[in-house]
């Protein structure tokens, strides 16, 4: 791997609208094969929103929970309820290894990278080794196969896309374990990232506001395109 690849860019959004958030994703996805570079992303929520699969049924996912605004996620995977929870998102340029990764793999990966941060900080939690399908279409109910586990809890998944300009992966940890900040873990994340891959972190110093914007007005914030299957 060469060094551009080892660097790694990372943005600390903060607690941001919930189409803001979507829309900010798409860009890192739209936008990170012309950075050659990994993007780390993590930032929360300024109200309770629920998002959903890319390619879920809104009808079905409207009965699943009472939380509003409900947003069509650029990923796939199943309704997510935000709250509290964090949340990160990480995107790589087509060229990076990530983006050559087969799903199963690039999903098992980044929870044992989640897994060894917490490990860092001192909790114990497992890869699940299959299913537990309790509630189909229902992320935190249930848990897929490399879901991370506390005490046989489903505490983290994530939804992933793949396409030309590159891979997004958006991930939830929820509910956050007791003792434990987010702080501390973000920094356990940049940590295992250094010790694991050799990442060299820099921050994200590109203005992506102008694309964010348009994507709110013409996707985020529609209900056509929220509900349009």
């Amino acid at each position: 791997m060469t060094d551009v690849i080892k660097e790694w860019l990372i943005l600390d959004s903060g607690a941001r609208a919930p189409v803001e958030n979507m829309a900010l994703d798409e860009t890192l996805l739209e936008t990170v094969a012309g950075l050659g570079k990994p993007v780390f992303r993590y930032y929360g929520w300024k109200e309770p929103a629920a998002t959903f699969g890319y390619f879920q049924k809104y009808a079905d996912v409207e009965l699943m929970t009472g939380l509003r605004p409900l947003l069509r996620r650029p990923t796939g995977g199943g309704l997510v309820p935000h709250k509290k929870d964090w949340t990160y998102s990480v995107a790589f340029p087509p060229g990076h290894e990530w983006y050559q990764l087969k799903a199963d793999e690039s999903y098992q990966r980044v929870h044992e990278w989640i897994r060894d941060a917490f490990a860092q900080l001192g909790l114990s939690t497992e890869l699940s080794p299959c299913c537990q399908k309790d509630m189909p279409g229902q992320c935190f109910i249930g848990a897929e196969k490399h879901d991370l586990l506390l005490g046989g809890k489903k505490i983290a998944g994530a939804a992933q896309r793949r396409n030309k300009h590159g891979l997004l992966i958006q991930g939830s940890v929820q509910p956050p374990p007791p003792g434990l900040t987010r702080e501390r873990w973000q920094d356990a994340m940049k940590s295992v990232a250094v010790k694991t891959w050799g990442v060299k972190w820099d921050n994200l110093s590109k203005d992506l506001s102008i694309r964010v914007n348009e994507l709110v007005k013409q996707k985020y914030a529609v209900e056509g395109y929220n509900q349009k299957r």
